[in-house]
């Protein structure tokens, strides 16, 4: 196993582990809203119901923007965060999240009021329309994980799970709640099928965060460092019994032994809670990994066995 010896060091120069608190939990909200959101419009699109649209686009459309813009130290100049898609994973998520917005209003208006009709646009337009809308969902439902991921200075998001970590909790929390909100509008058909894609979900996203931990114990020391937070240092508790046991193992053993509302409703708040409390320890347990134990030498640093 890789070696965790060295210590926190702050912002002190010796030789050791920085916590990232940059990111801290008002991008936690923002990144949980944005995935839930997109997750929910998703899966209430193919299933052609029309309240679950409406509620994810009013999740992702006013939370994410409200608590990233809350994170950034100059809000009224965050506009220019769309200038670079280029380059920029940032840009990207803004655009995409303008065009699941966008996309998604103007086709609920035409599913509700028929705006295509009454402006003279053929069903076809409108068909594009929603199929943007999907786009734009689909986007914002893996972009967060890729800015991550792309980030190597933090082994424990620098890793090709991550972005699937998003994707996954999306899609189940899309499911669990479409389940809910649809409870009494949707099919018995429908819903027998989105029980059985969120049991599926819930064990792929307990297979996907081993993973995640996994590769980040085996891949550097500062991994290694983060993996022994998360399973036997400052935040196991919420990682073992939030993350795992009531995010994910209590929803599934409750769609397993249960359909009843209450018994459901209860299901989508648990993993929810486990959803969120993973995306904010994904950011409080981020160390930045130590400068070698040769480069400090080199530079005049105290070397730290």
């Amino acid at each position: 196993m890789m070696q965790t010896s060295k210590p926190l060091v702050g912002n002190s120069f010796k030789l050791g582990y920085r916590f990232q608190r940059y990111w801290d939990t008002s991008m936690a909200i923002a990144f949980f809203s944005a995935e839930v959101g997109a997750g929910l419009f998703l899966v209430s699109f193919f299933l052609d119901h029309v309240p679950g649209m409406i509620v994810g686009l009013l999740v992702a459309g006013t939370l994410k923007p409200y608590f990233h813009l809350a994170h950034m130290g100059v809000p009224q100049k965050s506009w220019r965060a769309i200038l670079r898609p280029d380059r920029s994973w940032i840009s990207r998520g803004a655009l995409a999240v303008a065009l699941m917005i966008g996309c998604g209003v103007v086709y609920l208006l035409e599913r509700t009021y028929g705006l295509g009709s009454a402006i003279g646009l053929g069903p076809a337009v409108m068909t594009a329309v929603g199929y943007g809308a999907v786009i734009g969902a689909l986007v914002v439902v893996f972009y967060q994980g890729l800015a991550m991921a792309h980030s190597e200075s933090f082994t424990l998001w620098a890793n090709p799970l991550v972005p699937l970590s998003s994707g996954c909790y999306a899609f189940t929390a899309g499911s669990l709640l479409a389940l809910v909100i649809g409870s009494q509008s949707i099919s018995a058909e429908q819903l027998g099928m989105l029980r059985g894609l969120s049991i599926i979900l819930l064990l792929i996203d307990a297979c996907v965060l081993a993973g995640i931990v996994v590769i980040a114990r085996n891949k550097s020391p500062g991994g290694a460092f983060s993996v022994n937070l998360l399973l036997n240092g400052e935040y196991s508790s919420l990682f073992r019994y939030v993350v795992i046991f009531l995010g994910l193992l209590v929803p599934l053993v409750l769609l397993l032994v249960s359909q009843h509302f209450v018994a459901v409703s209860l299901a989508a708040l648990l993993m929810l809670s486990g959803f969120f409390c993973y995306r904010v320890l994904l950011f409080k347990a981020a160390v930045f990994e130590p400068i070698t134990h040769d480069l400090a030498g080199s530079i005049g640093l105290p070397r730290i066995s």
